[in-house]
């Protein structure tokens, strides 16, 4: 064999060999693809985001309930849930009121009439700036507040008692889910869950909650949230509880 019969094929050898690596790292690169989109779609089979999401809101749940007893104050979880057809994540925070507050019995009309209000202040970009400003008249110089004065500064303090302000800490966050996972909520005063809009559950200073459902969902998995009103205690349930009558 002749020296340029040897130096071509070492050059042939060695052609051959960088191919040689060049389709394995193609080959490496494809199949971690690969394996990437199947993880994706049997997280989305098994529901896996909904299960841990699910997991998140009993203890942020029972956090919130602790919380309304120590403080001494009406508080409540907020569900600002989209459309179920829209890609838009549903987002959920906690606020709190300066004293107790109870609930309208009529859960269902009044969150109609709140979601038609958060619509139309969001048409004429005024969210947020919606409540008008009262005059304080407690705090007039002068003379003596009149009667009249006296029943407006007693209705602003009772109004001021009653109104919600973000509560947020290291155990109450606010949060946003994954935008395929869907929420739906029930509580003892609705007649049925609240699919889209806006949807709260109470917790009480004196020690109880709301009975209530919290459907999270991924695909067609369904894990609920039985709320123990007494307790604060969340049971959860691999499939949609059905609401009682």
């Amino acid at each position: 064999m002749t020296p340029a019969t040897r130096r071509h094929r070492r050059a042939s050898h060695r052609a051959q060999r960088g191919l040689t690596l060049i389709e394995i790292s193609i080959a490496i690169i494809i199949v971690a693809m690969l394996f990437s989109a199947a993880v994706m779609g049997i997280g989305s089979i098994t529901g896996a985001k909904a299960k841990g999401a699910a997991g998140e809101l009993a203890g942020l749940i029972r956090s919130l309930y602790d919380s309304a007893a120590l403080r001494g104050q009406t508080c409540r979880l907020v569900f600002e849930i989209p459309d179920p057809k829209s890609e838009e994540p549903t987002r959920y925070h906690a606020e709190c009121a300066e004293g107790a507050v109870t609930t309208a019995r009529d859960r269902d009309t009044a969150l109609r009439e709140e979601n038609r209000e958060r619509e139309q202040d969001a048409r004429s970009n005024r969210r947020g700036n919606s409540g008008e400003t009262r005059r304080n008249y407690l705090v007039s110089g002068g003379d003596q507040p009149s009667a009249q004065e006296l029943l407006e500064g007693e209705k602003q303090r009772v109004e001021n008692a009653a109104r919600f302000s973000s509560y947020t800490s290291e155990e109450v966050p606010a949060r946003e889910l994954p935008a395929d996972v869907k929420v739906a909520v029930w509580t003892r005063q609705q007649r049925e869950p609240v699919e889209s809009g806006v949807a709260y559950l109470y917790f009480f200073p004196q020690g109880y909650t709301e009975k209530a459902y919290v459907y999270v969902k991924q695909g067609d998995n369904v894990w609920t949230l039985d709320v123990s009103p007494l307790t604060g205690k969340v049971q959860i349930s691999a499939e949609a509880l059905e609401v009682p009558r």
